[in-house]
């Protein structure tokens, strides 16, 4: 799960920066275009809020700034004593600010997953102009409003801690919670609770493709009519010591512990595995109808996605890349435009020695040309946040969208020979306007997920 590449051989998230606010830009003709023809504006699907909580937040704009930065979330993990594990670091998030969005005491039984899940929901919401309480919320068919937000492993400390107290201590001090908090379903259901959303709500479970599957599965349900507006996106805490010990057990993490700014370096020669992140990541997505008629402010458009299964390996990518790129290729028929209108793609990008190359020799695959297409990875800068990784990743992507700015990859000192003709965003950030972008997230298990995101154009 850890980004499908780890020795099995497996495979394998402050000060503004002045030039990454938000631009006007003179309109131009929707990059779009085949898709407007084959498809009525009751297909389309809009994004209209975003929410996060992350190693830099909970706000997105300090988020982006952060990533434009080029600042790094890694460092030693504090939360436990991780001195006897051989990877003693992570993308931790610290003092987490629940905003007064959930209320404390609940804040103090709940896993972190589901924390994370009601954090960057309500603030999806707030984003979008329909927190609870204000009149557009209260016009919100709630019937036809969903959740979908799905998690790789869900309420892990819970779990941990209920094996602990049943072995210590007995059957009888595993806490009444136990089974509620810990199952990945949870914080979805509870974020309905609290916005009595009737609508589809289930959890996706797919490993680190989590989020891009819950991306793909909500549009569908918008696309078909069963729903106005969905809350969609993933969540995971996994930096525990059952957490961090598994992903060390499998030999799927780095261990460059003196030096962890520096451990997550996609494509660099010197990469020896995944940096843990943990957080959130959820967006608004409304039908284009719906959204026109409430007034929402539109960020970006979803405009396709596929998934597709490697059907090979437990971790390691197909060597011929199949199972990627035909999910590329998916996608974009999906969206209905060409490869040539896409010129970003946010990479799953692990830093693991397989999976890296594996999708650089996908993409290529597809991309026969890479002059115009620059390529980027979000976890040099948070971790590999699981489950999490394609919600956080989608607001990156977003934000790079709708600013004209992509993050920079950190840590290219010396690069693979299979990036060499790739603009890697090596370092510092570049001025780039998006015309398309497609996020890849895969998964333990040979899930592939590929979303596609432009720029809204009316």
């Amino acid at each position: 799960m850890g980004g499908r590449s780890v020795d099995l051989r497996p495979r394998h998230g402050l000060p503004n920066v002045p030039a990454a606010p938000m631009r006007s830009r003179p309109s131009r003709r929707r990059i779009v275009a085949p898709r407007a023809a084959a498809k009525s504006d009751k297909n389309r699907v809009v994004i209209t809020g975003q929410g996060i909580a992350s190693v830099f937040g909970n706000d997105v704009d300090t988020f982006y700034n952060s990533l434009l930065e080029g600042k790094s979330g890694v460092g030693q993990i504090t939360r436990f004593d991780a001195s006897d594990f051989p990877t003693t670091f992570a993308a931790q998030i610290k003092d987490l600010d629940i905003e007064g969005l959930v209320d404390k005491k609940n804040a103090r039984r709940y896993d972190d997953c589901i924390l994370y899940s009601l954090i960057s929901a309500k603030k999806a919401l707030k984003d979008a102009g329909i927190e609870k309480g204000s009149e557009a919320f209260e016009k919100l068919d709630k019937t036809r409003s969903g959740v979908l937000i799905g998690s790789g492993m869900g309420g892990l400390t819970v779990f941990q801690d209920g094996v602990k107290n049943l072995v210590e201590k007995g059957y009888k001090k595993i806490t009444p919670f136990f089974i509620p908090y810990a199952i990945t379903n949870m914080g979805g259901a509870l974020v309905a609770i609290e916005t009595g959303f009737m609508g589809p709500n289930y959890s996706i479970s797919t490993a680190c493709a989590t989020a891009n599957y819950a991306f793909v599965a909500a549009a569908n349900h918008i696309r078909k009519g069963e729903a106005d507006i969905m809350l969609v996106g993933g969540s995971e805490a996994p930096i525990i010591p059952v957490g961090l010990g598994g992903f060390v057990a499998c030999r799927a993490l780095s261990s460059r512990s003196n030096e962890p700014e520096k451990a997550s370096r996609p494509w660099d020669k010197g990469r020896d595995g995944f940096v843990m992140g943990e957080g959130a990541g959820v967006l608004v997505m409304e039908s284009y109808e719906h959204a026109m008629e409430r007034g929402a402010n539109i960020l970006a458009e979803y405009l396709g996605g596929a998934i597709t299964c490697d059907a090979y390996h437990m971790t390691d990518p197909r060597a011929d890349g199949l199972g990627v790129s035909t999910c590329i290729e998916l996608a974009m028929k999906d969206a209905g435009i060409e490869k040539e209108q896409i010129n970003y793609i946010n990479a799953h990008a692990t830093s693991t020695l397989v999976g890296d190359v594996a999708e650089v020799k996908a993409i290529k695959k597809v991309f026969t040309d890479m002059s115009h297409v620059k390529v980027n990875g979000t976890k040099s800068l948070i971790g590999h946040c699981l489950g999490a990784a394609g919600g956080l990743e989608a607001v990156a992507t977003i934000q790079a969208i709708r600013t004209g700015w992509l993050h920079p990859t950190l840590n290219q000192d010396d690069l693979v020979d299979e990036v060499a003709d790739i603009d890697t965003v090596p370092n510092e950030k570049k001025q780039h306007e998006v015309t398309a972008a497609i996020s890849n997230s895969f998964g333990f298990g040979g899930h592939n997920s590929v979303v596609v995101f432009g720029p809204y154009k009316g």
